[in-house]
């Protein structure tokens, strides 16, 4: 259990005529890029549920993950295989905080390309321990699959879909470039090899986009990641998947998941898919939550959903504060 250092109300309780933890959100999970040194640490200090998130983490993976989110360097902490699994244990560590004191129990949860991992846990579909292990070869397979400097990734802004797919065809030239991560709100990211991407970017005015290259090590979710990709199948098919025990929405389809024994080729194909985050975010909203919660570090999915869904606020609550304004939202 959760040590109540910072909250002492107890799951369930609520004043009348409040919204209720139950009835009223939906999680959304972040993913590769919200890492940053010291996440997780105030609620590894402060909630007993936390710190057993990371001494989990820490034994399965066999070294001290925790040390390194809590403490850095930021270079190493941004190593897509040590980011993916400090990112999945810092937003399980916030989410157990959020259910086991103030009784969080979502409609739905999602997670945006890496943080779909923790929405599956968060859902009891995956174990933490082989969530980790998991997300740490993905994350290194991802970065083999494509030798530094020769992939590339950046964000466009205020284009249509269409648009971008036609400004990509035009500067492939021979070579991969196209849409990552279609996340809304006229934002739109894309990957392929990075003179695509560089003469992507150089078009863009043409458009009257609005371009910028991203400090990425890898061009993530493009045909680039194939043999991550097919790397990654032997990896999934030694951990065991259980039937969620919540609505899970899988960005690959921007669909609710049917059953456990899908959720092994969604993961697969994840790696080379662009992200639906626009369309999953719709696809939450139609579970009929009166607020989100983005559980883990950094806001950026906050932000992605103001523009979204204006209409539905997501508090972000990666740390001990943001724990206590989503509890402020539901006193």
């Amino acid at each position: 259990m959760c040590a109540l250092r910072h909250l002492s109300r107890a799951p369930g309780r609520r004043r009348e005529g409040s919204l209720t933890l139950g009835t009223s959100a939906v999680c959304v999970f972040p993913g590769q890029g919200a890492q940053r040194v010291g996440m997780g640490r105030d609620l590894a200090e402060s909630f007993a549920c936390a710190r057993v998130v990371f001494e989990e983490v820490d034994e399965r993976l066999g070294f001290g993950l925790s040390r390194l989110c809590f403490e850095g360097p930021s270079d190493k902490l941004a190593l897509t295989e040590h980011a993916q699994p400090a990112i999945l244990a810092a937003s399980i560590a916030a989410y157990r905080v959020l259910q086991e004191t103030i009784g969080l129990a979502p409609l739905a949860v999602a997670g945006h390309s890496l943080g779909e991992w923790s929405a599956l846990v968060a859902a009891k579909v995956l174990d933490l321990g082989d969530a980790a292990h998991g997300v740490r070869e993905r994350g290194r397979l991802m970065q083999r699959a494509v030798p530094v400097g020769l992939g590339a990734m950046a964000a466009l802004f205020g284009g249509e879909l269409a648009d971008v797919e036609a400004l990509c065809a035009e500067a492939a030239d021979g070579e991969v470039v196209t849409p990552a991560n279609l996340n809304g709100g006229g934002q739109i990211v894309v990957a392929g090899h990075a003179g695509a991407v560089d003469r992507v970017i150089a078009a863009a005015g043409t458009r009257r986009l609005r371009a910028q290259k991203l400090p990425v090590s890898a061009p993530f979710h493009c045909a680039l990641m194939q043999p991550a990709a097919d790397g990654l199948g032997p990896v999934l098919d030694a951990i065991r998947f259980a039937e969620p025990a919540l609505p899970v929405v899988t960005s690959v389809e921007a669909r609710r998941i049917a059953s456990a024994r899908e959720v092994p080729g969604l993961l697969q194909r994840q790696v080379t898919a662009p992200v639906r985050w626009e369309e999953t975010v719709r696809a939450l909203g139609a579970f009929g939550a009166q607020v989100a919660v983005e559980v883990g570090p950094g806001r950026t999915l906050a932000g992605l959903m103001k523009r979204i869904l204006p209409e539905l606020s997501c508090i972000p609550a990666g740390d001990a504060e943001g724990v206590e304004k989503v509890r402020g939202a539901f006193a």
